[in-house]
């Protein structure tokens, strides 16, 4: 039998204490949105008394959800209440308070004489504030969570104590921290089974753990306390978080998946919601995924090696571990670039209509990987282009003849087109909220269109401060998607382009379909 790890999401408070990745209010109410269709156990929403647009987020998003929601608290009196007023809504609410034990927060935060002359006095002291913190959040609320922070630092048998005394208290779930990533898997594990050992009433609460990421160790730390006892992994969204992060949720929950052989543990995750849980926290954040992420990285199911091409192609067990479906990601990309190999480019060019016989397909290889050395990723119309297809060129509705682009500090951006069509020369201006949208504003007056731009990048094709850069664009029309590339050293003129390009299939994607409809009539 798997026993269940609760998942307690940490994303909306831990991850929101990541540098830069402030939230709005509407932003963490979706958030949370998403991580309830993600069917997470606990949403911690936030720190309520930190201030006033805190409260009002975890105050949302308690009457939003339905499943747990937690708030956090200092050990104060004032903290507590807080958070019970941010989450009485809620219809499975939590309080988690805590309290710093390790001698480094305690010597740091209890240093006052107030709270004792000794570090014994100290210790004391934070054993009775955590014992009455929690007895205080119990008469609000039945869930109550206790974190004994900076408890990977923490001296073992005065961690007990602290752990023995909120349990007495009321804790219905006692969370053991690696606040700053200290401490090493097969380390953290024993540390769990040995806190077991020590503390008497151990059983009347569900042990945590929280750990952190300064050594890249925070999944692997969270897996290693699982035989020893550990039945709740806090975690977040990409493992965002303070300094280097949290553990993270996609991660840890994929390593049960894939490892259950040994990792007899189950969770109740909604996998196939983890990489549109990932784009959201990254749009709203502003962090962007490293491409080479564990499970939603861009390269995670990325293959550009020729070997690797064409194992994948033959049988994807080969350098696969778990289908990129599992988690949402629509399908395995098949990178062309300069580490290709003549049966991924086979393939690729099967997909568009080519098919070549062996020497056919050495000669266009070899042009290929001329290609390839030049550019990062060879698209399509690359392809298009080596097997001698020009018509994409010549049966284009329009292309740019003339762009001018007025800007500055205080002017408002103008943007000045001159489009060759079929039915004629086009010309337009217009302004916008900078240069790039006031070239794709004065390209919609001049063809009389308007599209959504549902994707925009850009990125860098040579390098050098006369670099290359490349823009790709992806345009939403009637429920359709179009993309276009734009290469220039001027980035606005490869905006100008790539927004041609788009519209130049969607041309083309009408006039098929209306060929089709005059057919079939």
């Amino acid at each position: 039998m798997n026993e269940k790890i609760i998942i307690f999401d940490t994303t909306l408070r831990d991850g929101e204490q990541s540098p830069g990745a402030s939230l709005s209010i509407f932003e963490k109410v979706e958030i949370a949105r998403q991580l309830e269709k993600l069917n997470v156990d606990v949403i911690e929403a936030g720190f309520p008394v930190s201030s006033p647009t805190q409260f009002e987020a975890v105050k949302r998003i308690a009457g939003e959800v339905g499943v747990t929601v937690a708030a956090l608290a200092r050990a104060k009196e004032i903290d507590i209440k807080s958070a019970y007023d941010a989450i009485k809504d809620a219809k499975k609410k939590r309080i988690h308070t805590f309290s710093s034990t390790s001698d480094f927060h305690i010597m740091g935060k209890f240093g006052d004489m107030r709270y004792g002359n000794s570090i014994e006095e100290k210790r004391k002291n934070v054993i009775k504030m955590s014992y009455d913190a929690v007895q205080y959040a119990k008469t609000f609320c039945d869930d109550v969570e206790f974190s004994a922070e900076d408890a990977g630092r923490t001296e073992i048998d005065y961690l007990a104590e602290v752990i023995e005394a909120a349990i007495m208290a009321g804790a219905t779930t006692v969370n053991i921290p690696d606040t700053t990533g200290y401490r090493l898997p097969l380390e953290f594990g024993k540390f769990i089974s040995e806190l077991k050992k020590r503390v008497k009433n151990i059983d009347d609460a569900i042990i945590s753990v929280h750990c952190h990421n300064d050594l890249g160790l925070a999944v692997a730390n969270s897996i290693a306390t699982l035989h020893s006892g550990a039945r709740q992994v806090e975690c977040t969204i990409n493992g965002i978080g303070e300094r280097a992060g949290n553990a993270s949720l996609e991660e840890f929950v994929m390593a049960l998946h894939v490892r259950n052989d040994i990792l007899p543990y189950k969770t109740d995750i909604n996998t196939r919601e983890i990489y549109n849980t990932s784009k959201m926290v990254s749009g709203f954040t502003g962090m962007i995924v490293q491409p080479n992420k564990a499970i939603v990285g861009e390269n995670a199911f990325a293959h550009e090696s020729g070997i690797h091409q064409d194992g994948m192609l033959k049988n994807r067990n080969t350098y696969e571990i778990m289908d990129p479906e599992k988690v949402g990601v629509p399908k395995t990309k098949i990178v062309l670039g300069r580490h290709s190999g003549r049966h991924g480019l086979k393939v690729r060019l099967n997909e568009l209509g080519y098919t070549l016989e062996n020497e056919e397909l050495n000669k266009i290889y070899e042009r290929f990987t001329k290609l390839a050395d030049q550019k990062k990723e060879i698209f399509e119309d690359d392809l298009r282009v080596l097997m001698g297809d020009e018509s994409l060129k010549e049966n284009n509705y329009c292309d740019l003849d003339y762009l001018h682009v007025h800007i500055g500090t205080h002017t408002i951006p103008t943007a000045t087109v001159k489009i060759k069509t079929k039915d004629g020369i086009k010309q337009e201006s217009s302004t916008g909220d900078g240069p790039v949208d006031a070239v794709f504003n004065a390209i919609d007056r001049a063809l009389d269109t308007k599209f959504k731009v549902e994707s925009y990048k850009v990125r860098s094709v040579t390098s050098g401060r006369e670099a290359l850069g490349e823009v790709l664009i992806r345009l939403k029309d009637n429920g359709y998607a179009f993309t276009g590339r734009g290469v220039s050293t001027d980035i606005i003129e490869a905006s100008a382009k790539a927004y041609l390009q788009a519209i130049n299939y969607q041309v083309t994607h009408k006039s098929e379909v209306a060929a089709t409809e005059t057919v079939s009539m």
